[in-house]
């Protein structure tokens, strides 16, 4: 009989019509997957084979807008989820109402986001040194009041396994396989390595009821791959010449693809992806799989990672800043052009209607709230932005080749690699956040949510010196690790780069680099705050309230909870 070895997740859930989603799962032979849903909707699949591993994302079609079913998962007609004795509520899909998408002001969308997840247990399981899982608490409060606000989605923003940090039990796994005295010793080296950090960070109960129960987004940062990835073409240089890499690379394009990216991807997508139709069709699909990995490591405009997803009037952009860089000293981009003119025509689409209509979204704009998912943020603390600019300056050359090699040396050690070190990136970002916020339609808000820097802040840019000023609310909104921690010393640092005398060293730095001082500034409006936490937003009209909540271990010994540090709210024009 076959089993189910990892999932179900629930992926996405059709806001466009409230009637169809999807459901992905591993099991641990081929099969035929199946979603039965209470009030009747489902679906089912064949699953297909990467690696000797077999998987289905299954469409699950018939649902009722406006409603909310519980599901079953069955293979081969057998049920395997919920597990036996489950000490968590049914899995449900919920629906959004037709209102939600005929821009209804009393109908909310709650998006939870956050990012840096280390997912190893404790070695005592009674003790986290690096403190309650932040997803963990989340599920269990869910778990344990069903009346409690519920997330419409939860943005997974990157580094969701660390595939160069693994846990005592993977490098005992490892050391079984493979000589660990060989690189790259205890980090992992293929495709069969990365499904072990999946279970590890899936099979977690909590976790794995929570993504089976709200659907998710997500998007890889270095750590799903290795830290710094892509920094610089000396640093990919550097990387081509191990004997090790070239696996790496493809095995972990290869499982983000199979384990994140698929699910990323409507119904509609699915259904035009030659990919994923040669994938399903092939009895084994390893090798499909591998060139285009192969070819997405090569070329960054093979394919794009990035994607839309629009939950009624709120519009989700996340952009990938890994895969899509372009590392010419000389031509550097955060993304390539093409990928770049994308995002452009998908945050455009809907912001200027023809006169005297109405956007087919809904009344009045295409819609109301933008996000723009980067995993790397947009608006730094001010001396590592300004140290960023200088060391993208000198790496360049206008100091000379001396210090284009020390700016070299310095940008792999100090992860210098943000938007601040793409500068003619950071431009075009910022220019094209102010179009969308200058244009007829506007949206009310526009935030720009991230993580990776394993703490959470709110920065807010002051468009004073920019050609033309946003009418749209504009906010930066950091928010990291979901359970990682940061080093005394980072946190020093970090506080420091808010400061007044880090700006001002900071404009020493960019003085020396020769950098002409930014036309946009911003200040901190909010934190910093270190712990593992979650940021959500709640989407409502023209009306944007921000939560960020902590993850803290009770005292008592009771349960870890979830405490608010911030409960703010803005509304747009």
């Amino acid at each position: 009989m076959a089993g189910l070895r990892l999932g179900p997740l629930l992926r996405q859930v059709d806001w466009e019509t409230g009637t169809n989603a999807t459901v992905w799962v591993e099991t641990d032979r081929p099969c035929e997957a199946e979603v039965r849903c209470a009030d009747g909707a489902g679906g089912s699949a064949t699953t297909w084979q990467v690696a000797g591993h077999h998987y289905a994302l299954i469409p699950v079609t018939g649902l009722r807008p406006g409603g909310e079913t519980a599901y079953r998962v069955l293979l081969d007609g057998a049920q395997v989820w919920p597990l036996p004795d489950s000490g968590f509520p049914d899995s449900t899909i919920r629906t959004p109402a037709p209102a939600a998408t005929a821009g209804r002001e009393d109908v909310p969308v709650h998006v939870a986001f956050g990012s840096c997840r280390w997912a190893a247990p404790p070695s005592d399981t009674s003790h986290d040194p690096i403190g309650p899982d932040a997803l963990d608490t989340l599920a269990a409060t869910l778990a344990r009041t069903p009346d409690a606000p519920r997330p419409d989605v939860l943005v997974l923003l990157g580094d969701q396994v660390y595939a160069d940090e693994t846990s005592a039990e993977i490098r005992r796994r490892i050391d079984a396989r493979r000589d660990l005295g060989e690189p790259p010793g205890e980090q992992v080296a293929d495709y069969e390595e990365y499904t072990w950090l999946y279970y590890e960070s899936w099979l977690d109960p909590e976790v794995r009821w929570l993504l089976s129960t709200v659907p998710s987004c997500m998007i890889f940062d270095d750590h799903d791959v290795i830290d710094d990835w892509n920094t610089s073409e000396a640093w990919l240089r550097r990387m081509r010449a191990t004997p090790w890499w070239q696996e790496r690379i493809v095995s972990g394009l290869m499982s983000y693809w199979v384990h994140q990216h698929l699910g990323n991807l409507s119904p509609a997508e699915l259904a035009t992806d030659p990919l994923y139709a040669a994938v399903r069709e092939a009895a084994d699909g390893t090798e499909v799989l591998r060139e285009f990995a192969s070819h997405a490591d090569a070329d960054p405009v093979y394919t794009r990672w990035s994607y839309r997803r629009d939950f009624g009037r709120v519009r989700l952009l996340m952009v990938d800043t890994r895969g899509a860089r372009v590392l010419g000293e000389h031509e550097r981009a955060m993304v390539h052009e093409k990928e770049l003119a994308w995002v452009r025509e998908q945050a455009l689409e809907g912001t200027d209607p023809p006169h005297g209509t109405d956007s087919p979204h809904g009344p009045g704009p295409g819609y109301d709230h933008l996000l723009i998912g980067s995993s790397l943020p947009w608006l730094l603390p001010h001396f590592v932005h300004d140290v960023e600019r200088w060391n993208a300056s000198v790496c360049a050359g206008r100091r000379g080749a001396r210090w284009a090699r020390v700016g070299e040396d310095l940008r792999q050690r100090g992860d210098l690699e943000h938007w601040a070190a793409f500068p003619e990136s950071f431009d075009a970002l910022t220019g094209l956040v102010a179009e969308v916020g200058d244009a007829p339609s506007a949206p009310a808000t526009i935030s720009v949510l991230s993580g990776d820097v394993h703490h959470a802040y709110i920065a807010e840019p002051d468009w004073s010196h920019w050609p033309g000023r946003p009418r749209s609310q504009v906010r930066q909104l950091t928010c990291s690790p979901v359970h990682n921690s940061i080093h005394a010393s980072v946190r020093a640092g970090f506080r420091f780069g808010w400061s007044g005398a880090g700006r001002a060293i900071g404009r020493l730095f960019a003085r020396h680099g020769r950098v002409e001082r930014s036309k946009l500034s911003w200040r901190k409006t909010g934190g910093p705050w270190f712990g593992n936490q979650l940021m959500t937003l709640t989407l409502r009209g023209r009306t944007a309230r921000l939560r960020m909540d902590q993850a803290r271990s009770d005292p008592s010994g009771g349960p870890a909870r979830l405490v608010a540090e911030l409960d703010t709210e803005w509304t747009g024009p």
